[in-house]
């Protein structure tokens, strides 16, 4: 039945777009589209650059699969030559680093002119199931039980993520993705193999390793920074090793989490009388930072930091200036923080976390700092929980080492952009069901970005060309469902 002709209540066009009244809002779309326009010095050819822009936003707003097919039937074009698209990762037609330049630079243009650039590393796994896979390997499950090693098959992938601080609420910032290295480990050779091939694989595991791979990449930031602007880099338990945290480059600093029975020194007294031997680096041995939190002698202090949505009261002892191993010759101080109390339910009984032991580089950096920019260590691993459940990274089904670097990172430089456009443009977010609470002040999520930039992009085509399938509820209705069309229809279906 054609509805047109009938004059039923969808025949005319609606005023009202996806987002319910019109209002002054701008396009999360078209602030997406003049961001990512900003890579094309990352692709050699115009039409590769058009075609890695259409993959890219089908990643966003794709229903199923994020596999390369998956991508061309959200794109359109599953009737047409597939190839070309695949070719797009497999020939290498992609530069890794002026693809995230755009970010990087969004993310320093948000800062103040004296405000430190805060980056963040870590590493995560991709599960794969293929044997012949490039860079997949036998890997320990980070998210095994701690009474037993658990081991899975897949690819490891280093990423450097930017604290963007929001403007709105004073300490909370967003993790924006700048960087996603394949960091894969070197081919064992075998037994009878010549000796030098054994040679070689050794010094390739050095280079190869997550740290190195790190602190090499943490060089070449420096140098894309302007020199004025500090860079705060923190790290997990993991990455605060002497391979990391020796060779820091100029105006860096590097706060990590330490053992809480971490070997600390004194450093060593200064003297004018001529020595034999080379010059001391570690003075006498210093109590560990978990006989410094016990002891009641050191006096606790307050120290605020933004957290879980509020500001809270933290208590912190201080170690001002000790040397330990891994950092050399340096002289760095250390943080001892208290676990803050929490009841898990109202009536229960008070439970705490264990306490934090950090470790940083600059003896001048304030507490406040220090804290802040540790607890925004947690937004990459938000970022790698959106990467994987919302973006799809890792569900792409290839095999050759471009094409297994090279998928991935476009599908989280497409993360990256739509972050920053969710925070630079101003919209309504689509209103929650009736069952899920919100909290006032909350911030928008990736998946209600994601939600918004579907329906922005897809208002045009269900409004424009399919108004008989919009169907007006009667006026006695509740306002609750005046804005039930097919365009939330479509948006909530996939949330």
């Amino acid at each position: 039945m054609d509805y047109r002709r009938q004059g039923a209540p969808g025949a005319e066009t609606s005023e009202r777009t996806a987002l319910g009244p019109e209002k002054k809002t701008s396009s999360i779309v078209e602030k997406f589209e003049s961001l990512f326009a900003q890579t094309r010095p990352a692709f050699e050819q115009e039409r590769v650059f058009q075609r890695a822009r259409k993959l890219a936003v089908s990643t966003i707003v794709g229903l199923g699969k994020r596999t390369i097919s998956g991508m061309l039937c959200a794109g359109a074009e599953h009737f047409q030559d597939w190839t070309a698209a695949y070719r797009v990762f497999s020939s290498e037609r992609i530069d890794k680093q002026a693809l995230f330049a755009p970010a990087r630079k969004a993310v320093v243009e948000g800062l103040k002119d004296n405000e430190p650039l805060t980056v963040i590393y870590d590493d995560t796994i991709v599960r794969k199931r293929g044997r012949k896979v490039h860079g997949t390997g036998w890997k320990r499950d980070p998210l095994g039980p701690q009474f037993c090693n658990n081991f899975i098959w897949g690819q490891r992938f280093l990423q450097m993520s930017a604290a963007l601080p929001d403007v709105d609420c004073p300490g909370r910032a967003r993790g924006i993705p700048i960087d996603f290295i394949h960091a894969p480990s070197p081919a064992k050779p075998k037994k009878k193999d010549h000796p030098d091939l054994w040679q070689q694989y050794r010094k390739l595991q050095n280079q190869c390793r997550v740290t190195a791979v790190a602190a090499e990449s943490l060089r070449q930031l420096r140098q894309q920074v302007e020199e004025e602007r500090k860079i705060v880099c923190a790290v997990d338990g993991g990455f605060t090793n002497q391979t990391f945290f020796r060779d820091v480059p100029h105006n860096t600093v590097l706060v990590g989490r330490i053992r809480k029975d971490a070997r600390l020194f004194a450093p060593p007294k200064e003297t004018d009388k001529p020595q034999r031997g080379r010059k001391r680096w570690y003075g006498q041995p210093l109590p560990t930072p978990e006989e410094v939190r016990q002891d009641e002698s050191v006096a606790w202090q307050q120290v605020e930091a933004y957290a879980s949505g509020k500001r809270h009261q933290f208590e912190v002892k201080q170690m001002p200036a000790v040397r330990w191993k891994g950092s050399g010759d340096k002289t760095v101080q250390t943080v001892i923080i208290r676990p803050l109390a929490y009841r898990p339910r109202k009536g229960s009984r008070l439970l705490y976390r264990k306490p934090v032991y950090l470790l940083c580089t600059d003896q001048t950096m304030p507490l406040e700092m220090i804290l802040q920019s540790y607890i925004w260590r947690w937004e990459i691993e938000l970022n790698f929980r959106d990467e994987k459940t919302v973006m799809g990274v890792g569900q792409a089904q290839v095999r050759t080492a471009p094409s297994v670097e090279s998928v991935p990172q476009l599908a989280v430089a497409a993360y990256a952009y739509l972050l920053l456009a969710g925070t630079a443009a101003k919209y309504d977010v689509l209103p929650r069901p009736k069952w899920q609470k919100s909290r006032p002040g909350e911030r928008t999520t990736t998946q209600m970005m994601q939600n918004v930039f579907r329906s922005q992009l897809w208002n045009v085509a269900i409004n424009g060309h399919k108004t008989h399938f919009v169907n007006r509820p009667p006026q006695k209705q509740t306002p609750f469902y005046s804005h039930n069309t097919l365009n939330y229809a479509a948006c909530y279906a996939f949330k």
